[in-house]
């Protein structure tokens, strides 16, 4: 499959991302409840994002449809695109997913990686500068503003780095949540980021990268290392890296190069190394332009592997299929920037 973002790989994805977002069941809630009156359904409890498997997943599949709809002007797909949309992001509809998150015992509701996909769903809204555009984004402010302010306060009251390769990875958050600070200019986000991240990772040095696991989406080394990249100035983070990661023109540690082995793909938790393999895909193509040569070149190859290995099985069981195009999307995007002295 090619490593290029065409129409024709984009009419794909928009077309697996718009058979699950409507797709209510199966359904995997994060849900407490503090009576019998709880029990709901996901489209009563969620009402924009109630497909998918789950909430985080139709937040990052809405964004995948966001992104698309943004970069293509015709595509087969976008009139879907369009029509959903206008469905579905709407005030009442907002408010629904306000308040379900103003209950007393959601807090920590999707804390915090649904919280990173959602702000970086407004953030793609809000480079829609079309009329439609402009009206998805309005509609959905309040819940990203609920959202920015939960991010703002886990940031001010968390002391520890979350290092896991799957949901509770603090640096993930902390990437895409960069995002929606600086699209919408929101410098008290921005800058609480930029604190963290040196908090929790600017003294570290030498990673050993003990990974992938079962469970893997996210190389811990390499999402660190983005987070890293986006919070400091370049010369800043050239430093950083060399001390992080220094055998990268070796080749070494040897596990960030090779991609993750998927024994099987109907398996809903060792089909995430597919995600690993995308996801390091991502990371090496965004850190590599920051390389001094020969790691940018070597870097540049390891995404490449990794891309290659899993881009081809992102659709086939409903296990991968429900999210692996939002991670493919991440990485085809970075493959679009130059990667040059």
């Amino acid at each position: 499959m090619s490593q290029k973002l065409s129409p024709q790989l984009a009419s794909r994805f928009a077309a697996i991302a718009l058979g699950h977002v409507t797709r209510e069941y199966p359904n995997k809630l994060d849900h407490v409840l503090a009576g019998p009156e709880d029990i709901q359904g996901p489209r009563a409890l969620h009402p924009i994002f109630y497909g998918s498997f789950d909430w985080h997943s139709c937040v990052h599949g809405y964004w995948l449809l966001a992104s698309l709809y943004l970069r293509f002007p015709e595509f087969a797909g976008r009139d879907r695109i369009r029509d959903h949309f206008a469905g579905q992001l709407v005030p009442d509809k907002v408010e629904g997913e306000v308040a379900y998150l103003s209950g007393p015992d959601s807090m920590a509701f999707e804390r915090p990686y649904g919280w990173a996909w959602l702000l970086m769903l407004a953030a793609e809204l809000t480079r829609n500068t079309t009329e439609e555009g402009r009206r998805w984004s309005e509609a959905m402010r309040p819940l990203a503003e609920a959202i920015s302010c939960r991010f703002l306060g886990f940031l001010q009251n968390a002391p520890y780095p979350n290092r896991s390769g799957a949901h509770t990875n603090t640096a993930f958050a902390l990437t895409l949540a960069s995002e929606y600070a600086a699209v919408a200019n929101h410098t008290d986000l921005a800058q609480a980021i930029a604190d963290r991240a040196q908090a929790w990772y600017g003294q570290d040095v030498d990673c050993q990268a003990w990974e992938p696991d079962n469970d893997a989406f996210l190389s811990p080394a390499l999402i660190e290392a983005e987070c890293m990249r986006r919070a400091l100035p370049p010369e800043e983070f050239s430093r950083w890296i060399a001390l992080f990661l220094p055998g990268i023109a070796q080749e070494q540690p040897a596990t960030l190069f090779a991609p993750a082995v998927v024994s099987n793909r109907s398996d809903c938790k060792i089909v995430h190394l597919d995600g690993l393999n995308l996801s390091r895909a991502w990371c090496w193509r965004s850190i590599s332009p920051s390389l001094e040569e020969p790691s940018r070149q070597i870097a540049g190859a390891a995404a490449e592997r990794h891309l290659d290995c899993s881009l081809p099985q992102i659709a086939g069981d409903y296990v991968g299929e429900h999210w692996l195009a939002s991670f493919a999307l991440l990485a085809l995007i970075a493959f679009e920037q130059e990667v040059t002295p």
